[in-house]
């Protein structure tokens, strides 16, 4: 603003001294041309906000022979600007021209009333280069400017158009991470709630037994502890499986719950060795348990429901259709899910009779898990945080299946879920 008002200063003093040299001429008024020129030379200051104004108003003031700094600023202002080209091109054009007629005419009666006569293409030539030297320079480096100021605009608008994107990118990979980083530990605390629970409620069941029939049946009571270590062993050896994994993962939650259920198997599986050597009689231990790579399959269903009915569970099973096998992620959910229903019924109902119903169809395989009421025995105080029935929904859901549970009429319960085969 301060240039501004410093060049319409400069251009209206200008105007002011060629209004009084344009009076001597004229015979007009000096005060009238003064003021006109001040007014005319004071237009520069709207050089920004109404360029082609300052232009026009230089054009009408060409033949007064005033305002060439008006003139000059005024192209640069309006060549700078965002004026269509089409119209600084006739603008422009405009003062070129009524530069050249007004420096040929003054040219011309100049040298006419001059002892020595210069060819009229001499002064035409004059004219010209005079014309062109005040219009087209600064024309040519508003140009320059203009386009140069909005090549950094343009840029600096994808400069900031970019860190919006990263910034949006970063907030989506944020989001993202966390939410991986949620269902992460939701898979986790999944595996370890299926590994563990099921082979700790049948060796709570088999303690209890072994407590009762120890001073009764020697025999019997070294049989019940060797099969207890055995799936103490067997579950120490699944969640070492589950500890490898979890040692590849970056999750802090896996890293730090892991070493707390580590110590808690080898206590159980020491507690089971204590128990064998009490028993007398007791027969070497039973090798480890092999578990698949890929995780439980339906072919290992049978064993499973043997191992319940050592613990003294009534379970059969009846399987539907031409058996074949499944994706190995469909066999484990199934199986899974039966787990879970048959550790549920040893928890919640112990002594009650369990009905498992394999259906094998063409496009989908179902299982059904159905138990009677309890006969009365006292249930097992064992530790339920409510995430077996969730854990199984939520495994049978990300296959695309369906899964519903609830109680009989009967006053049972059942679990019945549907996958995609």
């Amino acid at each position: 603003m301060v240039l501004d008002a410093s060049l319409a200063f400069v251009s209206a003093v200008e105007c002011l001294l060629e209004g009084a040299a344009f009076a001597e001429k004229t015979g007009i008024s000096p005060v009238v041309t003064g003021l006109f020129g001040l007014l005319v030379g004071s237009v520069l200051v709207l050089r920004r906000r109404w360029p082609v104004l300052v232009v026009l108003v230089s054009i009408a003031v060409t033949p007064a022979q005033m305002g060439i700094l008006l003139s000059i600023v005024g192209l640069y202002t309006l060549a700078a600007s965002d004026v269509p080209r089409r119209i600084i091109a006739v603008l422009s054009g405009m003062t070129m021209l009524g530069m050249l007629i007004v420096t040929f005419l003054e040219m011309h009666g100049d040298l006419g009333t001059a002892a020595y006569h210069a060819p009229l293409a001499v002064v035409a030539l004059t004219s010209v280069l005079a014309a062109v030297g005040v219009t087209a320079p600064p024309v040519l480096l508003g140009l320059y400017v203009g386009a140069r100021r909005r090549l950094v605009e343009s840029l600096r608008e994808r400069a900031d158009g970019l860190e919006r994107e990263l910034s949006l990118l970063a907030e989506t990979a944020t989001s993202s991470a966390e939410r991986a980083r949620m269902e992460e530990r939701t898979r986790i605390a999944r595996e370890m709630h299926d590994v563990v629970a099921h082979r700790v409620s049948l060796m709570v069941v088999h303690a209890a037994a072994l407590q009762a029939i120890a001073v009764k049946d020697p025999e019997k009571a070294s049989a019940s502890a060797q099969l207890l270590g055995d799936m103490g062993r067997q579950a120490l050896n699944e969640l070492r499986e589950m500890l490898g994994v979890l040692r590849a993962e970056p999750a802090t939650a896996a890293r730090a719950a892991a070493p707390a259920a580590s110590v808690s198997a080898a206590s159980v599986v020491r507690v089971a060795a204590a128990a064998e050597t009490i028993a007398p009689a007791a027969p070497a231990a039973a090798a480890e348990a092999e578990e698949d790579e890929q995780g439980p399959c339906l072919a290992e269903l049978r064993r499973l429901l043997d191992e319940s009915r050592a613990a003294g569970m009534d379970v059969e099973l009846t399987v539907e259709g031409e058996e074949r096998p499944l994706a190995a992620r469909v066999e484990a959910t199934v199986y899974r899910v039966v787990q879970e229903a048959l550790t549920n019924v040893h928890k919640h109902a112990p002594g009650a009779r369990a009905r498992i119903r394999l259906a094998y169809r063409e496009a989908e395989v179902a299982v059904l898990v159905q138990n009677g009421p309890s006969d009365g025995a006292p249930a097992l105080v064992l530790p339920s945080g409510g995430n077996g029935l969730v854990g199984m929904k939520e495994r049978v859901t990300a296959l695309g299946g369906g899964f519903a549970a609830g109680t009989t009429h009967e006053g049972g319960f059942r679990v019945s879920a549907m996958l995609p085969a």
